[in-house]
């Protein structure tokens, strides 16, 4: 049986090809049959059909459509499902559903808030969905925390159709930057304890947080050896050639230990989405908390856990052997 467009356990990157390449190799035309309505949606069925996952698409059955319109930046859809809850979808991605919104949410999150003695002062980049920064509010110790979003519709539309994502923009201790993330990133330096860059896929604007440039930035920005970044880096089944040449440029850009760990979330493609966690420091053992969840916090959270920080860090044998070169010691 021939399988085309099999990336898994492909490590091969050329020196001179773009994130975007990568992405869409295998990528083909395919002549679609029949009309399509707007936003993607047809006969009450969203359809996620993207280059960057060819050959499959997420379907959900659509009950009602809430908000279709068009930023600055991006085109915009909410509509409420038949099983998902509210769904926000970003040039035709899906980037959260009510219903399992929180894997996602609590893991890029909770992997380096639990990974710092002590988180004061925190940046989100990206996250205008409000997610994040409901999860940052949940550790005690958090003072200020920032939210850096370039796209304003998101956050307003999110306060409206996603409240129990957005509900942290109220709390006193939040700062909400609208404007690009690098730019804001060159002028604070020095400040922060952990950083969590919640981006979209690195097509288009957002391919500049996967990049070796970026990373530099966010290493300039921790306020000493105990900080931590986490981004969000792509799917295991996918990407594993983009996720390594981005934790290559984590490495380059001097963070001494860099790892990468996954979740489950069944709306993401091929219901897995990963995260690069880095530290300054040499021989810092990442997949291990620096501080473990009480059995309060954990109450207060549905996918996160001590255990299951350590258990996120265990990659497949077809992963772990391509990323074994860059992985921390």
């Amino acid at each position: 049986m021939t399988i085309e467009n099999n990336q898994v356990g492909e490590d091969a990157v050329q020196e001179n090809e773009s994130i975007q390449d990568i992405l869409m190799r295998g990528a083909k035309e395919v002549e679609w049959k029949g009309e399509q309505d707007v936003a993607g949606i047809k006969d009450h069925w969203f359809r996620e059909i993207n280059d960057m996952w060819p050959g499959q698409a997420m379907n959900l059955k659509v009950q009602k459509v809430l908000y279709q319109g068009r930023s600055k930046y991006q085109d915009i859809l909410i509509f409420e499902s038949t099983h998902y809850g509210n769904v926000l979808v970003l040039d035709g991605v899906v980037q959260c559903t009510e219903r399992d919104e929180m894997a996602y949410q609590e893991m890029i999150t909770h992997l380096p808030m639990y990974s710092h003695p002590n988180p004061q002062n925190v940046l989100v980049v990206g996250g205008g969905d409000g997610g994040v920064l409901r999860e940052v509010l949940k550790h005690p110790s958090v003072k200020q925390v920032t939210l850096c979003e370039i796209d304003e519709d998101v956050i307003t539309l999110s306060k409206k159709y996603l409240p129990e994502m957005a509900k942290g923009y109220d709390d006193p201790r939040v700062n909400v930057f609208v404007g690009d993330g690098l730019e804001y990133l060159k002028s604070h330096q020095g400040e922060f304890d952990v950083i969590v860059t919640d981006s979209s896929d690195p097509v288009g604007p957002a391919e500049t947080l996967f990049q070796e440039s970026y990373f530099s930035l966010l290493r300039k920005a921790l306020r000493d050896d105990d900080g931590i970044v986490c981004s969000q880096v792509e799917c295991i089944w996918l990407h594993t050639a983009l996720i390594k040449r981005v934790l290559t440029g984590g490495r380059k850009a001097g963070f001494e230990s860099v790892n990468y760990a996954y979740c489950s979330i069944p709306t993401y493609p091929c219901g897995t989405i990963g995260f690069m966690i880095c530290s300054p420091q040499k021989g810092r053992k990442l997949q291990e908390p620096l501080r473990e969840a009480t059995m309060k916090e954990e109450e207060n959270m549905r996918y996160y856990s001590s255990q299951l920080h350590r258990a996120s860090f265990c990659l497949p044998s077809f992963v772990r052997r391509v990323l074994k070169p860059v992985l921390e010691n």
